[in-house]
């Protein structure tokens, strides 16, 4: 199941990386907010995380992103399962 058809889900917000530089990752929301995304450590070291974020940043592709933490969710817009 997709995370957007899911109404018990509501910490979840649709962004767009605008800026991927080591060590930060600036984001878009819809409404046009600007947050800096929280890296945990693994990411911080993962060159992969990075070639992945600085694509997705060039192709303006949205991502889900928590509205508490502000973190990238891994299991992308897909509801995980048990």
């Amino acid at each position: 199941m997709l995370l957007d058809t899911d109404p018990k889900i509501k910490n979840i917000t649709a962004v767009h990386l605008v800026k991927v530089f080591y060590p930060l990752v600036i984001a878009k929301t819809e409404q046009g907010e600007y947050i800096q995304v929280k890296l945990s450590d693994d990411q911080l070291s993962d060159p992969l995380f990075w070639e992945t974020a600085r694509d997705l940043c060039k192709n303006q592709l949205w991502v889900p992103m928590g509205r508490k933490f502000h973190q990238l969710l891994s299991n992308d817009w897909l509801i995980p399962t048990v």
